[in-house]
């Protein structure tokens, strides 16, 4: 009856004692089991989210790198790899509320389904041992009762054995009835409680297997039920944890597609193009050279040598002793008398400090402060720059200053609040290095104001012009290069603006003369060619030549790689200019000329 209300339930597999404690135990198993997954899950999302940050941080720009930013593809790019950060973080968070909404919550829940199971279990064994107890007292109960209804039956008839036989003495008789008597009586004990037992018996097993261990078997299904819902709603949290992301996820990759609808590819070529605009003017028309005129070269491989035997021949045999300046052009004076050359060079070595020779010059370091090394638009734009940067620590300085004021004047107003004094040490150090920056700024200002003086402005195209073509149409090449700004260069390599009307008059009035390096004249490299100076340089350093913009010269070496070109302005001077202030025409018939395609 009790069965039948209880309707589908555990109660109805009370035989099933043992398989109902294995499938349980299975199910608590099977808890653990998803637990692990959800584990090794979170722990699958920390691994891609780190692995994800450390992409994102490899390819991160570094500060030599700034100028990336410029261009929208790079700032794309970084932007996608700031997006691809919060990215990672998203499933920082899908591991970090698995762990703790799922792993933490199953994990206490699992300890407390096993010591349910066990108490329920614990309980179910105890009904079950008893029943079993009482199970083997009734049947030591029937075995007892059966044993003394032998003995019975066997005193009963050893009595009747006795009670027949007429030799047996009445008094053997008598104990024999007795005998029998008596187990009759054990016999009649034994059945009396064998039944009541066995009613006994009847009463604890109907209650074991309709009352306890229904109840126990209850409390296992509503356990069981419990479990099965929560892993349901761990299952279902294990997809929320997933979903709650996504919004946040749609918007990284909202922001990474924007990223990428911003490149603007005209943006970016215009930023190259302003990036490396030189400055530079382009060069004019080349105008014709007609070789049909009779043509007086000054310099080449033949009448270099006969122009300088010429003037040995016309030289003066006195003149006064100087010392020798290589490659800078000197005012040259009536000798006295023609000295060794060992002397002379050991008078150059004694008369002129050393300084670095050109191979270290051609070498490289690090970059002028004035950042000369650079095309003149270039220049510009870097001074501009740290013109910038200097007035932004100047205006900083200024706050601090003014900050600075403003305490003092608290302190002066309220002195319990601090000392007025105290202030001043440090507004005489902010007002020293508003100096500094200010005179630092007005010498980066001079080189700005230097560079746009300088810089090209757009005319009509300047002609080409060959210097070979020039110099017959023109006076002597002594008489013009004395005009040149060359000769406004001393010989330590300083550049001076205004000319020596001494210089002047003597190249006016003396005719040319060579130094005592004429003997080894006759070494002197064949002119392969001619160039033009597109920016003046002052040559300051040994080993090379001031140039003015504009002046055309011979080129006696081409660059070698380390960008340095070797030119001839006459047959006494010489030296090193960059490659990059002047524009090369080689000569192709000249003897070791080379072609540039």
């Amino acid at each position: 009856m009790v069965e039948e209300k209880m309707g589908e339930c555990f109660s109805q597999t009370k035989d099933q004692f043992d398989n109902l404690e294995k499938h349980t135990l299975w199910g608590i198993d099977f808890v653990e089991k998803y637990t692990k997954f959800v584990k090794e899950r979170s722990e699958i999302e920390l691994n891609y989210a780190r692995q994800i940050r450390n992409l994102s941080k490899k390819y991160q720009p570094k500060k030599k790198d700034e100028d990336e930013n410029k261009y929208t593809w790079c700032r794309a790019f970084h932007s996608t790899l700031n997006e691809l950060n919060d990215y990672a973080g998203q499933h920082e968070l899908i591991a970090e509320n698995m762990t703790s909404q799922i792993i933490a919550e199953l994990t206490r829940y699992t300890q407390e389904l096993k010591t349910e199971r066990k108490s329920h279990f614990h309980d179910g064994r105890k009904a079950q041992q008893q029943v079993e107890a009482s199970w083997k007292q009734l049947e030591s109960c029937k075995r007892k009762f059966e044993r003394d209804c032998k003995e019975a039956d066997r005193a009963q008839q050893y009595f009747e054995r006795m009670d027949a036989d007429i030799n047996v003495t009445k008094a053997e008789v008598e104990k024999a009835r007795q005998q029998a008597q008596m187990r009759h009586q054990m016999a009649s004990d034994s059945k009396n409680e064998y039944s009541s037992y066995l009613q006994k018996f009847n009463q604890e097993q109907n209650e074991h297997y309709y009352t306890i261990i229904p109840n126990v078997f209850q409390k296992l299904q509503t356990m069981e039920e419990k479990r099965i819902e929560r892993m349901g709603d761990s299952l279902k949290t294990f997809a929320d944890v997933d979903r709650q992301i996504l919004p946040i996820i749609g918007k990284c990759l909202d922001e990474m597609t924007q990223s990428a609808e911003s490149i603007d590819s005209k943006t970016d070529s215009s930023q190259v193009i302003e990036s490396y605009k030189s400055g530079f003017e382009p060069p004019g028309d080349v105008e014709f050279e007609d070789y049909g005129l009779p043509m007086k070269r000054t310099v080449s491989e033949t009448s270099l040598t006969n122009s300088r035997s010429d003037n040995k021949a016309d030289r003066s045999s006195k003149g006064k002793s100087k010392t020798i300046w290589p490659f800078i052009k000197k005012n040259k004076t009536p000798k006295q008398s023609k000295e060794p050359l060992s002397h002379r060079f050991n008078d150059l070595v004694t008369s002129k400090p050393k300084i670095h020779c050109l191979r270290s010059l051609r070498r490289g370091g690090s970059n002028p402060e004035d950042f000369s090394h650079l095309p003149p638009e270039q220049r510009r734009k870097k001074l501009q720059a740290k013109i910038d940067d200097i007035n932004k620590d100047v205006q900083k300085e200024m706050d601090q200053r003014d900050a600075l004021t403003k305490m003092k004047e608290v302190y002066v107003k309220n002195p319990q609040m601090g000392d007025p004094n105290s202030v001043d040490p440090r507004l005489a150090e902010i007002a020293q290095n508003i100096e500094k920056l200010q005179a630092e700024a007005q010498k980066f200002e001079a080189w700005l104001a230097e560079v746009e003086g300088r810089m090209p402005v757009k005319s009509d195209p300047p002609r080409r012009t060959s210097t070979l073509f020039e110099t017959q149409n023109s006076t002597p090449p002594t008489t013009t290069n004395n005009n040149c700004a060359q000769d406004r260069e001393s010989p330590d390599g300083s550049y001076t603006e205004e000319q020596s009307t001494e210089v002047q008059s003597k190249v006016q009035t003396e005719p040319p003369e060579f130094d005592e390096f004429d003997d080894a004249d006759e070494d002197m490299l064949p002119t392969i060619g001619t160039c033009k100076a597109l920016y003046p340089f002052e040559g300051s350093n040994e080993g090379t030549i001031a140039v003015a913009e504009g002046e055309l010269l011979y080129v006696i070496e081409e660059d070698k790689g380390d960008g340095w070109t070797r030119v001839r302005r006459n047959e006494e001077e010489e030296g090193y200019v960059p490659t990059s202030y002047v524009e090369v025409f080689l000569d192709s018939n000249a003897k070791g000329a080379i072609t540039y395609i």
